[in-house]
C-alpha cells in the first residue's frame, strides 16, 4: 500500500507527464541501452526508431499516475502489457534496471522541477507496479507450456499471395503443443547473419489450435536493410524448410471469447488477417452453429491471402457471411464484394448491427483507425468492441476525437 503523501505527489505529477512523457521515456531508453546494450536483445529496434516503444511507455506510465490510487482499473492495461514481457523474456530482474533508468530519466527531462519529494514518491510508486506485473507475469510463465524460447522446425513454407508467406512449425523435440488461444500470437527470435543483436518479432498463429504444428503467415515487409523489413525479408529470402526457428510460447489478450454464442464479426486488412482465420477455423470447429460475417481488405488479388481457405470454409456452413474489398483490382479479380475502402455506410449496410454481435478486428494503423472510428458511429457498444492494434492504443480514441 502506498501511503497518501505519495499519492498526492504522484497525482501531481499526472500534468507534467501528459506534456513530457514522451520526452521522459525517449530518455530512458537511450540511457537504458547505453547501460545495458543487451537489452537490445528484446526490444523491437524497429519500433524504437518509429517512437512506438517510447509512446506506448508513456501512455503507460501516465496510466499508472492517474490511477495510481485505484491501480486496479488499470489490471486489464498491464495484463495486455505482461503478456508481451512473457512473450520477449522479461524476468523479474530487469526491473530494479527499468526503475533506475525511469528516475533517471525523470530528472534529466525535467531538472529542478523533478524535486527530491516526487523521485522519492515515484520510487515508493515503481516498487509496487514492479510487484504487480512481476506477480501476473508470475503466473503466465507457470502456465506458458514451456520457458523462454524453443527450437521448432519450419516443416512447410507455403506461398499464400504475393506478399505473404506461411511457415509451418513443429517442435524440435516433438512434445505436444499446448492449445493456444484463437487470436494470440508466438514471439520469433531470430540470430541473423551481420547483426549484432538478436531480433524479436511477434506473429499471430493463423491456424486454429489443437495441430501438431503452429502456423504463421507472414508479410514480406519493405526490406532487409530497414529495421522493419529485417526479420520478415529474412524469413521469406533465407529460411528454408528443415530449417530450426526458437518460439516463446503463445500469448496475447487479444482471443475470441468462444464461451459466448453471439454473432461474431470478423474484420481484416492486409495481413491483420492472421489472427482473424484462427478465429474462423475455430468458430467453424468448436461452434458450427455460430454466426460469423467475415470481411476482409487486400489491394488486389495477388495480395489477398488465404482467399481459397477462407472460402472453403465458409461454403461448408450455412452460418458464415464473406465479404472481401479490393482497394485496387487487377483485371482478372473475381468475388470481392467492394471496390476502394471499407466506409461507414457500407458497413452499416451488411452488418448485424446490434447489441447481440461482437467485432473483432486487426490490420495496418489506417485501417484500424477508421474500423473503430466507423463501429463508435454506429453505437457499436465499446464492450462488444475487441482490437489488436500494433501502436499505443490511446491513438484509436484520438482519432474518433479528431472526427
Amino acid at each position: 500500500m502506498l501511503q497518501q503523501r505519495t499519492i498526492e505527489v504522484i497525482k501531481s505529477t499526472v500534468p507534467v507527464l501528459q506534456v513530457h512523457g514522451e520526452a521522459i521515456t525517449s530518455r530512458f531508453y537511450e540511457m537504458l541501452f547505453q547501460k545495458h546494450p543487451e537489452l537490445l536483445n528484446i526490444f523491437n529496434h524497429a519500433n524504437q526508431k518509429k517512437g512506438r516503444q517510447q509512446a506506448a511507455l508513456a501512455n503507460a506510465v501516465y496510466a499508472a499516475a492517474a490511477n495510481i490510487d485505484k491501480l486496479e482499473s488499470i489490471i486489464p492495461v498491464v495484463k495486455g502489457i505482461a503478456h508481451k514481457h512473457r512473450s520477449l523474456g522479461v524476468k523479474p530482474e530487469h526491473y530494479p534496471v527499468v526503475g533506475e533508468n525511469l528516475l533517471l530519466a525523470i530528472k534529466d527531462v525535467l531538472g529542478d522541477a523533478a524535486t527530491d519529494e516526487i523521485i522519492k514518491a515515484w520510487a515508493e510508486a515503481y516498487g509496487v507496479i514492479a510487484d504487480v506485473f512481476i506477480g501476473i507475469e508470475r503466473t503466465m510463465y507457470e502456465n506458458a507450456g514451456w520457458e523462454d524460447f524453443k527450437p521448432f522446425v519450419v516443416t512447410r513454407k507455403v506461398i499464400e499471395s504475393s506478399v505473404i508467406t506461411s511457415f509451418y512449425l513443429e517442435p524440435q523435440d516433438k512434445m505436444p503443443l499446448p492449445k493456444y488461444k484463437p487470436g494470440q500470437y508466438v514471439s520469433v527470435k531470430m540470430d541473423i547473419e551481420g547483426q549484432e543483436n538478436t531480433h524479436i518479432r511477434q506473429y499471430s498463429l493463423s491456424d486454429a489450435p489443437g495441430k501438431r504444428s503452429y502456423r504463421i503467415s507472414v508479410k514480406k515487409e519493405s526490406g532487409r536493410d530497414t529495421l522493419d523489413g529485417m526479420v520478415s525479408v529474412y524469413l521469406h529470402d533465407s529460411v528454408k524448410e528443415g530449417d530450426i526457428l526458437h518460439l516463446s510460447a503463445p500469448a496475447g489478450d487479444f482471443y475470441l471469447n468462444t464461451d459466448s454464442e453471439k454473432h461474431v464479426v470478423l474484420m481484416s486488412g492486409g495481413v491483420g488477417l492472421t489472427p482473424l482465420v484462427s478465429m474462423l477455423k475455430t468458430v467453424a470447429s468448436e461452434q458450427p452453429e455460430r454466426e460469423i460475417t467475415f470481411i476482409h481488405a487486400a489491394i488486389n488479388g495477388q495480395t489477398h491471402a488465404l482467399k481459397n481457405e477462407v472460402l472453403e470454409i465458409a461454403e461448408a456452413s450455412d452460418h458464415i457471411t464473406t465479404h472481401f474489398v479490393y482497394e485496387s483490382p487487377l483485371d482478372g479479380d473475381h468475388g470481392y464484394s467492394k471496390t476502394g475502402y471499407i466506409d461507414q455506410a457500407w458497413l452499416k449496410d451488411i452488418l448485424p448491427l446490434k447489441d447481440d454481435a461482437e467485432y473483432y478486428f486487426c490490420g495496418p494503423i489506417p485501417f484500424m483507425k477508421a474500423i473503430y472510428t466507423a463501429l463508435q458511429e454506429l453505437n457499436v457498444p465499446k464492450e462488444n468492441i475487441h482490437f489488436e492494434f500494433f501502436g499505443p492504443a490511446s491513438d484509436l480514441e484520438k482519432e474518433r476525437i479528431k472526427s
